[in-house]
């Protein structure tokens, strides 16, 4: 489940509910708004040579949901988005997306690929088109505001294994919050997070997959993240 922003008072229900760190959830997700079949969410079972040769190939991102120990030092990384932009894409998530750091993890990872992974006329294809010109702060207000995308949001987090956390009064059960990794056009490792500052860039990489592990340990080492987090990756299907 997904550690959230500070909530907006007075809601009985999340509007975007935690979605469960499952990558057959997560496919099923993103197809049904407009991932194309051959594109895959997969997990990441372990960090090994050996485990990781059984993932299919190339890696176009990598996603992971992660229990922060000091979120407020994590949130003041990365550096707001100006005129020359790290990624393509990049959104802040408010308190009216609670829950939704999974789904944006998602669009950071799909919408920075060179790869061409929507289908037309389907919802991605409309919120792509719809952000492509907005600032940070409007593509959240645009995601806030797209009913077809919250529907069904709602709708997949209701699917997995753990019981779903629907009501506000709930949060405390909340405690993994989801983040990207891609590798950007200048072959620098970037996060991800839409409640950091902005992009934060780690440094060069040619690995996106490995280079994300290599991040993970290094704050798992440092105490800066429990050793409770999962990773999935988004590639080519098989």
């Amino acid at each position: 489940m997904a550690e959230t922003t500070p909530l907006v008072e007075n809601k009985q229900e999340f509007d975007w509910p935690p979605l469960e760190s499952n990558p057959e959830v997560f496919t099923e997700y993103l197809r049904n708004i407009g991932l194309k079949p051959n594109f895959v969410i997969s997990e990441v079972y372990g960090f090994d040579e050996e485990v990781l040769a059984f993932l299919a190939q190339p890696t176009l991102g990598v996603i992971v949901a992660i229990e922060r120990i000091n979120r407020d030092l994590d949130v003041k990384k990365g550096e707001p988005v100006g005129d020359n932009k790290t990624v393509d894409f990049y959104m802040d998530q408010s308190g009216e997306l609670d829950n939704a750091c999974g789904i944006i993890a998602c669009l950071h990872a799909i919408l920075n690929s060179s790869e061409s992974m929507i289908s037309p006329e389907s919802i991605l294809d409309g919120f792509q088109n719809e952000t492509k010109t907005l600032s940070p702060s409007e593509i959240c207000q645009a995601l806030q505001k797209n009913q077809l995308f919250k529907t069904a949001h709602k709708t997949f987090s209701m699917k997995g294994q753990s019981t779903a956390v629907v009501n506000v009064n709930d949060q405390s059960k909340v405690q993994h919050h989801f983040v990207s990794f891609v590798v950007n056009k200048e072959g620098k490792l970037v996060e991800l997070d839409g409640t950091k500052k902005g992009p934060y860039v780690i440094g060069d990489c040619r690995d996106v997959l490995r280079g994300s592990i290599a991040e993970i340990q290094k704050r798992l080492n440092s105490g800066e993240i429990s050793h409770k987090m999962s990773m999935m990756t988004l590639n080519s299907a098989m």
